[in-house]
C-alpha cells in the first residue's frame, strides 16, 4: 500500500521550525511520508505553520495560505491545514475569511493535529525530530511563552506566560540530537533569562548549559535571545570558561534613547545598558554581541533616533538586525500610542541604521584578516566550500568562504585562516 504523503511549510522563526520537526516526527512514525518545505504536489495533506509576529510576517503567511487554498482548488493537494501562531491568534477571523482551509490549529495543538490524521500520537516521543536543518546543527527550545510585557510585542499573546522545560527532557532531547549527528545546538525560547526560574525557584540556564555541554558530540552551544533587563549573569563565568559555549550573546536591546525605552516598557535604561555591555565584555574576553533594533516606535522623535545611531556607532556592534515599528492590535503600544511615525520615515531610519552596520561590519571584518578560526563547514557552494566561526550563527550572520584543494566534509570543523573580507562574509582557506 502506498504511503501518504505529507508536507508541512514553516513560515517566522526558529521556534516554528521545532514544532514543524516534531509534528514531522509524529506523522513519520504514523507511517506517512513526510517532506519540509517541498514545491511538489500530490501531497494528500499540507500544514502551513504560520507566523504572527509583525504585519509583513503575517502577511506573508497569509499569502502561502491563499497560495494553497489556490492549489486545493486545481488539485494539487488534497487537505490544507493552518497552524501555529497566526492561528492561535486570529484562529476565528481566519476561518471567517479563508473557509477553504480544511481545519486550523493552534501553537499547541499537536495531537489534534496528529489525531486529524488517523494516526497514533506518540507522547513518549516528543522529544524526537525530524532535523530539517544540516544535520550537524540544531535547535533546542527550552522553554515557551514570555513573561515580559513589551509595549510592541504581540508574541506573548500568542504563546501565554513563560514555561521552561525541565532539565530531564531537555537532556533526552540534547542526547538524541547528537546521536542524530547534531555537533551545534543552538538555544532557543523567546527569552533565555528567565529559564528555569517557573519550575526550579531559580535560574537554571548555567546548569543547563554545563549538562548538555558533557554530552559527548556536542561541540558548540549557541545563546539565543537573553533580555537585558534582569540579565543571568551566572552564565557569564560559564561562557567564559567553558570550550563549549560560543562567545557568541544574542541580546535583543530594540533601542537606547530613555524615554523610547521608557514608552516600550523595557525596564531598562541606557545608562544600565551600557553597564550591562561593559560587564558582559570585562567578563567574558572576545565575546560578540548580535542584537536587534526597533525603529519608528510611537513618539520616536528625530534626537531619540540620533542617539541611537550615535550609540551604535560608538558600541561596534558585531551583528546587528533592525526592525520598522509594526501597530499590531491589543498590544500596548496600540492601545497607548498614535502610530505617528510616518512608514517612509521609519524605512528611511532602518536604510539609515543598516547602512551604519555594513560600514562597522566591514571594518571588523577587515580586522580579521591574517587571523585563525575553528570554522564548521555549513555546505558547497559554487568554488567555495561556506562555514561558519563560533561567532556566526546559521541563517542571520555572515559566512566565511573556503578554497580548498581536498574535499571538506558537511558538519566537519576546520581551522581556517582569512585570507579576505566583504561587508559581512569573510574568505579564508584551511591552515
Amino acid at each position: 500500500m502506498e504511503k501518504k504523503r505529507v508536507n508541512v511549510v514553516t513560515m517566522g522563526c526558529s521556534k516554528n521550525l521545532v514544532d514543524s520537526e516534531v509534528l514531522l516526527n509524529q506523522l513519520q512514525r504514523g507511517e506517512f511520508e513526510v517532506m519540509h518545505d517541498s514545491s511538489e504536489t500530490g501531497f494528500d495533506a499540507v500544514f502551513v505553520n504560520t507566523c504572527g509576529f509583525i504585519h509583513d510576517a503575517k502577511q506573508e503567511s497569509i499569502d502561502m495560505i491563499l497560495d494553497y487554498v489556490d492549489a486545493k482548488k486545481r488539485g494539487d493537494i488534497g487537505k490544507l491545514y493552518v497552524m501555529g501562531c497566526l492561528s492561535e491568534r486570529y484562529q476565528k477571523d481566519l476561518e471567517k475569511e479563508i473557509p477553504e482551509v480544511d481545519r486550523y490549529f493552534g501553537k499547541f495543538d499537536l495531537k489534534a493535529m496528529v489525531d486529524e490524521l488517523q494516526v497514533n500520537y506518540y507522547p513518549e516521543y516528543i522529544y524526537e525530530r525530524k532535523i530539517t536543518t544540516p544535520s550537524h546543527y540544531a535547535y533546542l527550545k527550552i522553554a515557551e511563552g514570555c513573561n515580559r510585557s513589551c509595549a510592541f510585542c504581540a508574541i506573548p499573546m500568542m504563546t501565554g506566560r513563560h514555561k521552561s522545560r525541565t532539565i530531564e527532557s531537555l537532556m533526552k532531547e540534547a542526547r538524541y540530537l547528537a546521536k542524530k549527528g547534531v555537533k551545534e545546538i543552538l538555544l532557543i525560547a523567546q527569552e533565555l533569562s528567565y529559564y528555569g526560574i517557573d519550575i526550579y525557584g531559580k535560574n537554571q540556564l548555567p546548569e543547563l548549559i554545563e549538562k548538555i555541554s558533557e554530552i559527548e558530540g556536542i561541540e558548540w552551544i549557541r545563546l539565543h535571545y537573553l533580555y537585558p533587563t534582569k540579565f543571568p549573569y551566572e552564565i557569564l563565568p560559564v561562557m567564559r570558561d567553558n570550550p563549549k559555549v560560543c562567545k557568541y550573546l544574542d541580546m535583543p536591546l530594540q533601542h537606547i534613547a530613555n524615554p523610547v525605552l521608557k514608552n516600550m516598557l523595557r525596564h531598562v535604561t541606557r545608562e544600565e545598558t551600557e553597564a550591562l555591555i561593559k560587564r558582559i565584555k570585562e567578563e567574558v574576553p572576545g565575546v560578540i554581541l548580535r542584537t536587534t533594533m526597533l525603529v519608528g516606535f510611537p513618539g520616536e522623535t528625530e534626537a531619540d533616533f540620533e542617539e541611537l545611531k550615535q550609540f551604535i556607532i560608538d558600541t561596534k556592534f558585531e551583528r546587528l538586525g533592525v526592525f520598522t515599528y509594526s501597530h499590531e492590535e491589543n498590544t500596548y503600544a496600540a492601545k497607548k500610542f498614535q502610530d505617528d511615525v510616518p512608514e517612509e520615515v521609519k524605512q528611511a531610519r532602518a536604510d539609515e541604521i543598516m547602512e551604519i552596520q555594513q560600514q562597522i561590519s566591514a571594518e571588523l571584518n577587515r580586522q580579521k584578516i591574517g587571523q585563525t578560526f575553528k570554522v564548521i563547514i555549513d555546505r558547497k557552494e559554487d568554488d567555495y566550500y561556506v562555514g561558519r566561526t563560533e561567532y556566526d550563527s546559521p541563517e542571520v550572520d555572515g559566512e566565511v568562504l573556503i578554497s580548498s584543494s581536498s574535499e571538506l566534509k558537511k558538519g566537519e570543523f576546520h581551522r581556517v585562516k582569512i585570507t579576505g573580507a566583504e561587508d559581512y562574509d569573510l574568505f579564508g582557506e584551511v591552515a
